[in-house]
């Protein structure tokens, strides 16, 4: 009965010492988010080992988050982070009853972990960078070591001290001797203040709260000079304005993609797990490289201050899976990115420029290759300022953000854009490049049905409108076929074109029928070429394939 009675107490212990470790993992996450809202937010422990986790992600698994995930995916890994982390500080919590120093030592080695990695960020701002891990894995180790230190140590040996006496060779003096009793043949020596324990672990669990309460608070004020001058912008009339959409450019069809898409909707795929807040009053710009005769820096002002374009243009992400949702198309004014090359003497390699690559750097790092040629080719290539007639939102790049129409996102249209540098894709690979994606990447000819959604049930004997969009960007739309199940392919009613640079409304009336039908679609660019039914991944250069739904009228 002894050894089950110190079993027990020996297991509780053990869950204590995991108790522990949580707190102090908890711990060093709380006040190295406190100590980041003083440093700069992207210094926090999460959001470097998040970034450097996904630079290190292989392509496959990144585009698989994309596609199931979206947006969210940033949220899925850092939550995936802070799972493994609290896994890892039970761990150390346990081992660290039997090994005080050497478990408190564990929490320091994951706060140099943490610091190594917002250290070699691409965006890493300097030492200060390294402090919220280093302090903040400090401060849980100090937790750790305190905590486990009011939890009596396992007994090993024949020795152990137990309820009985003291054990002598395994028979207790006065009772049963309970050496080689305890989780893995050890006893507990001594009993804990289990009540003083839990007082100690609330008080550090409330400290650390309020540490990280206070760290959230104060990180939010480090984008508010940003936010003050987003608010100050008034966007200037653009001198080529966009012509009005035609009227039916955006059929009134319910369920179908709003031909402008509005700017909360937009899809967003980047690497940032916290935002840029770039403050536009300091915001610069750098224009250099091979080729360029004379180099500039520019200001936001400046740019204002210049003549404006405005386009509307439908980007594309290249992980968008056929059907998917990563399209849409804004309304966007911006500088004509030729123009500024021009001015710095630059010439297309057409032209006999040395030049063939564009390199766009973002203030995170990011970078993005463009072939000068279609930059400079006399598409409505931009550096933008405004996204449907107001300022860009901070998710899409404020203060500036480039984009190319016809070209994929990751090779045209970087967020956050300080630094234009004119090179060679023999001499630079850009960041999505050297992870397998493709150099050069034009926008596939696609169609999509938004309209019935998958596994519908319309009723059987009505007409029902099947409707969609499709896109090839810079080559425009030229047809629209739907096919029911194995039926010959039928056109489609084509809404308005408004410029070759945006989608294309659809629409088809289907009689239905009972039973299950397949739904299908596929597109004719402007150039003449059918969509491939040949379904490829996204990897490297984009999806191909023909869109369907299955619906069962009835």
């Amino acid at each position: 009965m002894p050894d089950v009675t110190i079993n027990r107490s020996a297991v509780k212990h053990s869950a204590l010492a995991a108790l522990s470790g949580l707190l102090s993992g908890y711990t060093a996450l709380a006040v190295a988010e406190l100590i980041a809202s003083f440093v700069r937010p992207q210094a926090g422990p999460v959001t470097a080992v998040g970034g450097a986790a996904i630079d290190r992600t292989p392509a496959p698994v990144k585009d698989f988050a994309i596609r199931h995930f979206g947006s969210d995916d940033k949220l899925v890994l850092q939550l995936g982070i802070v799972a493994t982390l609290g896994l890892l500080a039970l761990l150390l919590g346990w081992f660290a009853l039997r090994h005080r120093r050497t478990g408190a030592a564990g929490v320091l080695v994951f706060g140099v972990l943490g610091a190594a990695a917002a250290l070699t960020r691409p965006d890493a701002s300097g030492p200060l960078d390294a402090l919220p891990s280093l302090v903040g894995a400090a401060a849980g180790a100090a937790v750790l070591y305190l905590l486990v230190g009011r939890l009596p140590r396992p007994a090993t040996g024949a020795g152990a001290t137990g309820p009985g006496g003291a054990g002598v060779g395994g028979a207790g003096v006065g009772g049963a001797g309970v050496g080689g009793a305890g989780v893995g043949g050890a006893g507990v020596a001594g009993r804990v203040d289990r009540r003083g324990f839990l007082l100690v672990a609330g008080a550090t669990a409330v400290v650390a709260t309020g540490a990280g309460a206070l760290g959230r608070t104060l990180g939010a004020r480090h984008g508010q000079g940003a936010v003050a001058s987003r608010a100050a912008v008034r966007l200037p009339a653009p001198a080529s304005p966009a012509a009005p959409v035609p009227a039916r450019a955006a059929l009134r069809i319910p369920g179908i993609s709003p031909f402008t898409t509005p700017n909360a909707d937009f899809y967003r795929v980047d690497t940032a797990l916290v935002v840029p807040k770039v403050d536009a009053d300091t915001w610069r710009l750098r224009l250099h490289g091979k080729g360029v005769a004379r180099p500039r820096t520019y200001s936001y002002q400046e740019l204002l201050g210049r003549d404006l374009i405005e386009r509307d243009v439908t980007l594309t992400c290249v992980s968008n899976e056929v059907g998917g949702p990563y399209v849409g198309t804004a309304r966007w004014l911006g500088v004509r990115l030729a123009d500024l090359l021009r001015e710095a003497g630059v010439r297309p390699p057409s032209r006999g420029g040395p030049a063939d690559q564009l390199v766009a750097r973002s203030v995170d790092g990011m970078t993005l290759g463009s072939p000068v040629e279609d930059v400079m080719d006399g598409r409505d290539a931009m550096l933008a300022v405004g996204m449907n007639g107001e300022p860009l939102p901070f998710d899409h790049g404020f203060p500036v953000r480039m984009l190319v129409p016809g070209l994929y996102g990751y090779v045209s249209a970087c967020k956050w854009i300080q630094d234009i540098e004119l090179t060679t894709f023999d001499a630079y690979d850009p960041y999505w490049v050297r992870r397998s994606w493709a150099r050069r990447a034009p926008i596939k000819t696609q169609a999509r049905i938004d309209t019935p959604k998958p596994f519908a049930r319309p009723p059987a004997g009505t007409t029902v409108m099947v409707g969609g969009v499709a896109w090839a960007q810079h080559r425009g739309i030229r047809r629209v076929e739907v096919r029911i199940d194995d039926g010959p392919w039928q056109d489609a009613d084509l809404a308005d074109q408004d410029t070759v640079d945006t989608w294309r409304q659809w629409s088809f009336p289907w009689r239905t029928t009972p039973g299950g039908h397949t739904l299908t679609v596929r597109a004719t660019d402007g150039a003449g070429h059918l969509q491939t039914d040949r379904r490829t991944p996204t990897i490297p250069d984009g999806a191909d394939g023909w869109h369907s739904v299955f619906v069962t009228p009835g």
